[in-house]
């Protein structure tokens, strides 16, 4: 019995480490500008709690002339004040693989664009890995703050194929855009 629940939380853990390969051939020209973040998926412990209350919002991406990108995330909260996070993810040797660390949760992101449709959406897969324990966080990206249910599927099924529990998915329901500067 304890080797094949061993047997489990390996497999577990190797699910978290699969190597997931970015799309080929990335435009980052192309992916530049307002993205609607309309999906959310990971197994961390956190998201557990905070599922419920989380809400769409947006993420300006802006490719630098070195081939990094810059990220910016924005949300509207409850009491119509804007939260914001930004990045610099650094390019690496692997098309569509960037890494940054993020100052306010001190943590190193792996982050890979798997599959992109300019003009439509971006499935973006994150490790995020802090004190030596990582989590996957999966994002959906829309154009638009519709996204239709084909994708929505590809999302539900890359995020269950990268071991996210089917609970732990969400589509987020829509907010307001910050509009603050």
């Amino acid at each position: 019995m304890m080797m094949r629940i061993t047997g489990v939380l390996l497999c577990a853990a190797l699910v978290t480490c699969l190597d997931v390969m970015p799309q080929k051939d990335i435009n980052l020209e192309k992916m530049a500008g307002k993205w609607w973040t309309v999906g959310f998926a990971t197994n961390a412990q956190w998201f557990v709690s905070r599922k419920a209350n989380m809400k769409m919002g947006t993420t300006i991406l802006t490719p630098t002339a070195t081939g990094d990108v810059d990220l910016i995330c924005a949300n509207l909260k409850s009491d119509g004040s804007c939260w914001r996070m930004s990045h610099l993810a650094q390019k690496t040797d692997t098309p569509g693989r960037f890494t940054y660390t993020s100052q306010r949760w001190n943590s190193e992101n792996d982050m890979r664009v798997v599959s992109v449709e300019y003009d439509d959406f971006a499935l973006i897969h994150t490790i995020k890995t802090k004190n030596g324990v990582s989590e996957v966080l999966v994002k959906l990206y829309s154009r638009t703050p519709e996204v239709s249910e084909a994708i929505q599927q590809k999302f539900r099924q890359f995020s269950l194929d990268t071991g996210v529990l089917a609970d732990n998915i969400a589509i987020l329901p829509k907010n307001g855009e910050c509009t603050e500067a």
